[in-house]
């Protein structure tokens, strides 16, 4: 998709210098890639103790006690 963007030229070159990345269309692909990255990350971190799997994951890791 074709789009006009009006960036902060010294936000682009920072963030190509960060990231070193050659292209403008590369750094913004790679920072939108990275917020929804994030974004989904965030969500699952809110299900954390919310979900009971009842699973035994030293079974399923083939763990045995050693007590």
């Amino acid at each position: 998709m074709r789009t006009t963007l009006d960036l902060p030229d010294d936000l682009v070159k920072e963030a190509m210098k960060a990231s070193c990345i050659d292209t403008k269309t590369q750094v913004i692909i790679i920072a939108l890639q990275d917020l929804i990255r994030k974004s989904k990350l965030s969500e699952l971190k809110k299900l954390k103790g919310k979900i009971d799997l009842d699973i035994d994951l030293d079974a399923i890791r083939g763990r045995q006690c050693r007590y």
